[in-house]
């Protein structure tokens, strides 16, 4: 193979491992294209650039996601404005793909703050109501240790706030990428770069309606019942797999299986035992009761009737019940869920986290419009 030939074949096998979210570091996801690619050594010059790489990440969220990438474009810099807007005492600048246009399925929002005091940051984000966790990571780089400050925002579209010392407000950034100083935007320039990226803009409008949305929006609510369950134990004799929201993540997981694009499915196989960590003498009820208006009658169907659908694969269900459940034109899914509930009891079985769980059921949600 020519070197013209495999640098193309390296960058094309690093941009799936990214795309794929398989790698999230450049420099990892060309080691390793690299070394499926080529049995013997590469030269250095072999290796694509990061650009290189990410040009042709971009060519497969073109290729496969079409136009809604361009409108979740526009919805996530209207995002970014909306919380740099809050965050302003803290001189947030916008950085990253929203800001250069290089997004792609599962993209946060990223910014920069700058304050001496991450508490005032998060003191902050307690008082306009946002989710999110609070992280110190720890970085070596040339020999030299650092440790950074990271808040993951969740909402309609996750953040990453990065908090940086008021010092640093004016310190030249660069880009892993392209070697120049980063893209970046604060709250003026991003209203500027939004009225001139898109003509005609209502932006006062469009951020009105976009808080109107997130009243209505139920996932920081269902993340609020299921993140507690972590402390909320199952029966060792129906439950070895230990605590409920292992459980209820297993049961999401198998469920993603079997119907991928079933949102409404999906929200019950996740959901079904929010209960148990509001009343553990009746889960179903309190469950009911706490998501009334937010979820679909299917869904209700489905977590209101998941324990009679394992009496009725017991054959202990009464035959009055059995009619009336074998009478709904979804018995067959609530059967379906009922396998999944009895599969998600395994130790040890590898599942994701809430925050993938919601990910994922947001973007299929997107998805099926």
């Amino acid at each position: 193979m020519s070197d013209g030939r495999l640098r193309q074949a390296i960058a094309f096998e690093a941009a799936r491992l990214m795309y794929d979210r398989v790698e999230s570091e450049y420099y990892t996801a060309k080691r390793k294209a690299a070394k499926r690619l080529c049995r013997g050594g590469v030269k250095p010059n072999d290796l694509p650039s990061n650009a290189e790489i990410r040009e042709q990440v971009q060519t497969f969220a073109r290729l496969h996601e079409g136009d809604r990438r361009t409108d979740d474009l526009r919805e996530m810099r209207l995002q970014a404005l909306r919380l740099m807007r809050i965050l302003r005492p803290f001189r947030p600048r916008l950085i990253g793909s929203v800001m250069t246009g290089h997004v792609r399925k599962g993209s946060d929002i990223d910014l920069h703050l700058f304050s001496d005091s991450p508490g005032l940051v998060t003191d902050l984000l307690d008082q306009a109501g946002c989710q999110y966790d609070l992280e110190r990571k720890q970085v070596v780089k040339h020999g030299e240790s650092r440790v950074f400050t990271h808040v993951h925002v969740h909402d309609t579209y996750d953040f990453e706030l990065t908090i940086y010392a008021e010092d640093k407000a004016h310190y030249v950034f660069k880009s892993s990428i392209t070697g120049r100083a980063i893209e970046r935007a604060s709250v003026a320039e991003l209203e500027k770069f939004l009225a001139r990226e898109y003509p005609g803009i209502d932006l006062e409008g469009d951020l009105a309606a976009a808080d109107e949305a997130m009243t209505d929006d139920p996932y920081p609510l269902f993340r609020l019942l299921l993140l507690p369950l972590e402390q909320v134990k199952g029966s060792a004799k129906y439950h070895p797999e230990g605590d409920v929201l292992y459980h209820s993540l297993q049961v999401f997981e198998q469920a993603r299986d079997r119907r991928p694009w079933d949102v409404e499915f999906l929200l019950a196989a996740l959901l079904h035992d929010v209960g148990k960590g509001l009343d553990p003498h009746d889960h179903v009820g309190a469950a009911l009761q706490v998501l009334e208006g937010l979820i679909t009658e299917r869904t209700r169907f489905l977590i209101a009737h998941h324990m009679d659908a394992h009496a009725v694969r017991a054959g202990t269900a009464g035959a009055r019940l059995r009619r009336r459940l074998e009478a709904s034109e979804d018995f067959e899914d609530l059967m379906l869920l009922e396998e999944c509930d009895s599969a998600g009891r395994v130790p040890g079985a590898v599942v994701g986290s809430v925050d993938e769980a919601i990910a994922y059921l947001r973007e299929t949600e997107r998805e099926n419009g």
